[in-house]
């Protein structure tokens, strides 16, 4: 855990630094480039040529926890009327977004005549949250560890792509903070690339990347069900026993955390000063969730799993982005987001 705050604080370092350096030499060419980016790419060489050494590893491990952490203590920054309209738009794009993620990745898996409980893995991982999504799958159809890395892998490459091309594509576009945040937490898998994406493009960027991403790992529950029941009707996996147990087991806990600190904090259970507290203690828990996207990933072990089930993600992945990026913008225009 040391090792992720100590690369989250040097990011914090590295941008301080340049920010100077621009402010003293304004005719220098240097890189205009915020901690979050500056945390990941010091993780990535970090992962990529010194390695991480096994004493380390279960600390790294816990970047999910922290990322758990600041989604939860995000929630102070948003009231439940901004939930209920903004929250309510965003679940009528999840939901279609949902039905054509599952139905696309589907197709493209057999087109590319992959195995099918991989094809259900990265139709599981790409329409709802990642390699969480995709853990939480693994027992409940009874697929492979071949399978479960190999769509693990591909999820984490396209994130990694992620990172970099949808900032670029947003600033192109000219997209608002909220338009691209929602996008974001719509277009791209995995809940910390999804957050690291959007808190690129800007602060309020990242609160909103984090409500529509939240929004997507609702469904978790609903969507691993529907694939354990089908793979158990084919004599594949084990039937479901008690559905709403299920159900309860695979929903996301965090997002009741996120939902409860919005309710307190639009009752009036926080003083204003409390709020700046809870959202300056979300900014120390992504520090180290920003700083594990790039410990953990190994490009090595991005690029080695074959190339059809990536081929597949990247076509999919494409698609997916274009009809949300529609989907943002045609809200845009008849005003439900700004």
């Amino acid at each position: 855990m040391a090792l992720l705050f100590g690369v989250g604080l040097l990011g914090k370092v590295f941008e301080h630094t340049f920010a100077v350096l621009h402010a003293e030499h304004p005719t220098w060419l240097l890189p205009h480039i915020e901690y979050v980016l500056w945390a990941i790419i010091l993780g990535l060489v970090i992962s990529n040529t010194f390695g991480v050494a096994r004493i380390f590893q279960p600390g790294v491990a816990t970047y999910e926890l922290w990322l758990k952490l600041g989604i939860v203590l995000i929630g102070a920054r948003f009231l439940m009327q901004d939930l209920f309209h903004i929250g309510g738009m965003t679940l009528v794009l999840v939901a279609i977004e949902l039905v054509l993620s599952l139905t696309v990745m589907t197709l493209l898996g057999r087109i590319f005549k992959l195995p099918p409980k991989l094809t259900s893995l990265l139709s599981i991982g790409s329409s709802v949250c990642g390699v969480t999504a995709i853990m939480a799958t693994q027992g409940a159809i009874d697929s492979s560890e071949e399978d479960t890395s190999t769509a693990m892998a591909a999820i984490l490459t396209l994130g990694a792509i992620a990172l970099f091309t949808f900032p670029a594509i947003g600033h192109a576009l000219h997209m608002s903070q909220q338009s691209y945040g929602i996008w974001a937490g719509l277009a791209v898998d995995n809940t910390a690339e999804a957050t690291v994406t959007g808190a690129i493009y800007g602060d309020a960027a990242g609160r909103f990347a984090v409500l529509s991403k939240t929004a997507r790992s609702s469904f978790l529950g609903f969507v691993v069900l529907g694939y354990a029941v089908y793979w158990a009707s084919q004599g594949q996996a084990a039937a479901v026993e008690n559905k709403a147990l299920f159900l309860w087991q695979k929903f996301p806990k965090f997002v009741l955390g996120f939902i409860a600190i919005s309710v307190l904090a639009t009752s009036g259970f926080f003083t204003h000063g409390q709020l700046n507290s809870l959202s300056n203690l979300s900014r120390w828990a992504f520090l180290p969730a920003f700083a594990g996207v790039g410990v953990r990933t190994n490009l090595r072990d991005l690029v080695g799993q074959g190339w059809r089930p990536l081929i597949v993600g990247i076509l999919g992945e494409i698609f997916i982005a274009l009809v949300t990026l529609g989907l943002v913008y045609w809200s845009y225009r008849h005003g439900a987001i700004q």
